[in-house]
């Protein structure tokens, strides 16, 4: 196995641990700005989609900060990191390993959203729900950004 290959894929997987929607909204800004996949990601090829993803990912960092906000290992919170890892890690491997890049956005992915979500509430306790939100949101989007962007490459039509 070559791990370097997938390295892409695995880093996705832990970004989709703390938000579940970056790595689709990252990867359709990619696609906005005319960057290619080393993998098939035919779905943000599609303006619906694509700007879809965009508002989904906005929308998870605004509402991450509300009191009602689910834990992010509630079922749906957990199937949803598990489709954003898996499309993303399938997007960031090499085309012929989409598979392999796939399950391990995913294996990375669900075990980190509980581990995160342990860093996220001890930062709660000390700075609050806010304040630790947002500082998660910005490592979180700066890593995806910086994950696609290096994964990608400008496209050539």
């Amino acid at each position: 196995m070559n791990i370097p290959s997938l390295l892409p894929s695995a880093l996705i997987g832990a970004v989709a641990s703390a938000r579940s929607m970056t790595p689709m909204a990252a990867l359709a800004l990619a696609r906005l700005m005319r960057r290619d996949t080393p993998g098939a990601l035919v779905l943000l090829d599609r303006p619906l989609f694509r700007f879809g993803a965009l508002a989904m990912g906005a929308g998870e960092l605004y509402g991450d900060k509300m009191k009602t906000a689910p834990d992010r290992t509630v079922f749906l919170g957990l199937l949803a990191r598990v489709l954003s890892a898996g499309i993303a890690g399938a997007a960031l491997a090499p085309r012929h390993r989409a598979s392999a890049g796939a399950a391990l956005a995913v294996t990375t992915a669900v075990p980190l959203a509980y581990a995160t979500l342990d860093v996220r509430k001890k930062a709660m306790t000390r700075i609050g729900q806010t304040r630790s939100g947002l500082v998660e949101d910005a490592l979180i989007v700066a890593a995806g950004l910086a994950i696609v962007a290096a994964a990608t490459r400008r496209s050539r039509a």
